[in-house]
């Protein structure tokens, strides 16, 4: 007999996922955004988004169980994510959870959000190579990794962004070019026609030799931001296609640059780009080509598994089970901020008496 079916829930921001994995295969997943309600605010309103999780949740559940011809009844354990994330809409998400693991009489497992867009990949591409470098790069992070066993090892940072991350540069330099949020489409878009060299905008800590894998992307923003604010002091129309695009550049020769260096200085042969940020077209490109030049893998999900979704949290649940983790406990909190250390998550509230 094979691995149980494990629905994955992740309500951890503005996105309410559900899916269906068993030994490694994605069976079938459903997505509800609330991405419309936030955009006239020009980003996420946590009330808004964990109102949302609340009325999607059931409807999504059934969704992604219809899309995969399955019952309530086939599911054999339930993972969702406990953190990190905003709160209220955790907590909706977790709460969902247990009252289905609980009336199913299956395990729950906690997973930790980041380590769900790792394991998106593997959806696509089979197992991970142990070991491999991982580029998460989203709206609130900026990581390289070294990943080996997933849901048995613990997971080595090596370089984090040190202020804003990619994505978040993304949005916040979109608001300044009038352009809609979320701003990482909007930026790829504007970018299509225009010239990556138009405007020199800095590749910030490209040279750092005491953090060669960090990053930091509020001076880019700061940049394009005073630039866009002397074009109009100027009295001269904004040129949105090459601004675009060459912010775009500077982002993406950041992030691959050192990717593909860490891929190198660490002997690892795969690199696998997840996240968000993912999804843009010149980071993809530049990856592909970076990698094809240093003899390297390149692993990136398909557009729909970059985004959070219901599938990558199955996925880790799926991990998880067939590695013999123990479930979590009947305590299991959530951790907001929780950092990524291994891909199960089960904090426990202090309330409980036990530690975090």
């Amino acid at each position: 007999m094979g691995s149980p079916v494990v629905l994955g829930i992740e309500s951890s921001c503005d996105e309410t996922g559900a899916g269906l994995v068993r030994d490694g295969r994605l069976l079938g997943h459903a997505l509800a955004s609330s991405m419309d309600e936030h955009t006239r605010f020009g980003g996420v309103v946590p009330e808004i988004a964990a109102r949302a999780h609340v009325h999607a949740f059931a409807p999504v559940v059934r969704q992604a169980l219809e899309s995969a011809g399955l019952r309530m009844a086939d599911i054999g354990a339930v993972a969702v994510t406990t953190g990190p994330g905003l709160s209220g809409a955790l907590q909706v998400g977790l709460a969902g959870a247990k009252s289905l693991a609980y009336a199913l009489g299956v395990p729950l497992y906690g997973v930790h959000h980041l380590a769900g867009h790792v394991a998106a990949d593997t959806l696509e591409h089979g197992p991970l190579p142990d070991p491999c470098v991982v580029l998460i790069v989203s709206g609130g992070y900026t990581s390289l990794l070294l990943v080996r066993d997933l849901a048995r090892d613990p997971i080595v940072h090596l370089g984090n962004t040190v202020d804003d991350a990619a994505g978040e540069c993304f949005d916040k330099v979109a608001r300044v070019f009038g352009l809609p949020y979320p701003g990482g489409p909007a930026i790829d878009r504007a970018a299509r026609e225009g010239d990556r060299d138009a405007v020199a905008f800095p590749r910030p800590m490209a040279g750092a030799k005491d953090a060669p894998y960090a990053f930091s992307f509020s001076g880019l923003k700061t940049a394009a931001a005073r630039w866009a604010e002397q074009q109009r002091i100027a009295g001269r129309e904004l040129p949105l296609a090459d601004a675009a695009t060459s912010l775009q550049e500077a982002v993406a020769d950041v992030l691959t640059r050192k990717a593909v260096a860490a891929c190198r200085d660490h002997g690892v042969g795969t690199l696998v780009v997840v996240g968000g940020v993912a999804a843009n077209s010149r980071v993809r490109e530049l990856a592909e080509r970076r990698c094809r030049a240093a003899g390297i893998a390149l692993r990136v999900p398909p557009l729909k598994l970059c985004t959070d979704n219901g599938a990558m949290i199955a996925a880790v649940g799926d991990l998880l089970v067939r590695a013999g983790t123990e479930p979590a406990p009947p305590e299991v909190s959530i951790d907001p901020s929780a950092p990524l250390e291994y891909a199960a998550l089960h904090p426990v509230a202090r309330s409980a008496g036990r530690a975090a």
